[in-house]
């Protein structure tokens, strides 16, 4: 009876270590993805805080050649303004809260796109060394910002299916482990440009 009561107890000891052992390792992941998706969230918002800190200076660069330009100008500053007013938790990512993100750094783009636009009229300004230097710089950024929203979707991606997949989702369950949202295509970004000569 003795020696079948301690393999009894030699088999729940490993079912109960081999289960714990399952369970942190699981919880240890989903901590280390959390992480790396809170992580390159920051890079992303890093590159944003680049190009609102390039907006200034361009705008400043461009009044003092373009004064017929003020309300572009003025509605440049207002999109920054509100871009860098929109702030998400990292810990705390939601589709909703990225979204909103998303639709506010969508604007400035917008406005910034319409500035180099209306610079097309002042071949002065074009030449000026500060602006082709402030140009290239907000174009690098721009790129930054691509690279950057795709490997915070890769994260994401990894994330989310991670915590999504059997047995995995229980542990996800128990401790509050949320599914992240994703950057999206701007709204009528699968519509080609239309180029008229």
């Amino acid at each position: 009876m003795k020696k079948k009561s301690i393999i009894t107890i030699v088999i729940i000891v490993v079912v109960v270590l081999a289960v714990y052992l399952w369970f942190k390792s699981g919880f240890n992941n989903m901590v280390k993805k959390q992480e790396a998706v809170q992580a390159q969230w920051a890079q992303v918002e890093n590159v944003y805080q680049r190009r609102a800190d390039l907006i200034p200076n361009l705008v400043a660069t461009v009044k003092g050649y373009a004064e017929h330009e003020q309300s572009t100008l003025t509605a440049v500053i207002e999109a920054r303004s509100k871009a860098t007013s929109v702030t998400i938790d990292p810990s705390n990512i939601t589709p909703e809260q990225l979204a909103q993100f998303q639709e506010a750094q969508d604007q400035l783009s917008g406005a910034l796109s319409r500035l180099l636009v209306s610079i097309e009229r002042y071949p002065d300004l074009k030449a000026n060394e500060n602006f082709m230097a402030l140009q290239s710089q907000l174009e690098g950024t721009e790129n930054r910002i691509t690279v950057e929203r795709q490997k915070f979707n890769e994260r994401a991606m990894e994330y989310n299916q991670y915590i999504r997949m059997f047995p995995r989702n229980i542990i996800a369950g128990m401790f509050d482990f949320e599914k992240v949202g994703y950057f999206k295509a701007q709204a009528g970004a699968e519509t080609a440009p239309k180029v008229e000569f």
